[in-house]
């Protein structure tokens, strides 16, 4: 999949949308002005970074198409999925096609985002592979027809020092299958099986699968709930210039966190709307 070039962004669903956007803030995030989609009866608010960024959406109507994030939240918060990078959706659909994989799009998707200055209109285009073609993942295809609209210089600077996605961890029940799964859309040199664990590098971004005893091996200290439903897109992580500036402004701002010097901070859900929020050593 050469179209595809990465992890566009992430999706956190949430139930209180401004409750949210001040417990990221609180965590040294800066983010943008809410933006409301066009037709449905969800907004969110974006953190922004230079190459992708982090989407947190919640319903402002509920009389409206909410997408089943209506669905996704009568059970929790938290880690959606994600959508994937792209600057060719048409490219994304053929490719796939070719694969074998039935897609559905591009979609033309607005929405308005409202500047003090006055609300302009973000463009998207929008395809959404069959599902079960990413298995244990809900995941579509982005691609942004008017990304300068969404990334003003002072909404890429974050006082944690955050400089973009790095991946997500997903904990599923089983992960045979995936790695085939995954290698028929991106190629099999894009994915890595080790034991029980399937990694799937796609650009930048890394997206690991692995049962729920092997994720303290791979983040020190989580411990997912006895009840929890696998599969769960359990955590989310972040690379940011200097761990230990960030570990110093979490301290400093009372935010409890798992410190594993020079590899690794990890911040509870309770924090961050339901998601375990990683921060690692950014490596570009």
């Amino acid at each position: 999949m050469s179209a595809i070039t990465g992890i566009d962004h992430t999706l956190i669903g949430v139930r209180d949308l401004e409750k949210a956007r001040a417990a990221y803030a609180r965590l040294g995030f800066t983010p943008c002005p809410r933006g409301s989609h066009i037709g449905w009866g969800t907004a969110n608010y974006c953190l922004m970074f230079a190459n992708d960024y982090v989407e947190i959406l919640g319903i402002v109507d509920p009389s409206q198409f909410t997408n089943n994030l209506n669905v996704f939240l009568a059970k929790r918060e938290g880690l959606m999925g994600l959508a994937w990078a792209t600057h060719d959706s048409n490219a994304v659909k053929a490719e796939l096609e070719r694969a074998g994989i039935a897609a559905d799009g591009p979609k033309d998707l607005k929405r308005r985002l409202e500047l003090p200055e006055g609300t302009v209109l973000p463009e998207f285009k929008l395809v959404y592979p069959r599902p079960g073609a990413t298995p244990s993942l809900a995941s579509f295809v982005c691609q942004h027809l008017t990304p300068a609209l969404l990334r003003r210089p002072e909404w890429l600077a974050h006082p944690n020092g955050a400089q973009g996605l790095a991946g997500i961890t997903v904990a599923v029940e089983d992960s045979s299958g995936l790695a085939a799964a995954y290698g028929r859309v991106f190629g099999m040199g894009a994915v890595t099986r080790t034991d029980d664990t399937v990694t799937v590098r796609v650009g930048p971004h890394m997206v690991m699968f692995a049962p729920s005893e092997a994720l303290d091996l791979l983040h020190p200290g989580l411990e997912l709930p006895a009840d929890a439903e696998l599969p769960l897109a359990a955590v989310m992580t972040v690379a940011v210039a200097d761990l230990g500036e960030t570990s110093s402004f979490l301290r400093g701002r009372n935010i409890p966190h798992d410190d594993v010097e020079g590899h690794s901070i990890t911040v509870p859900p309770s924090q961050a709307c339901g998601v375990w929020l990683e921060f690692v050593p950014c490596t570009k």
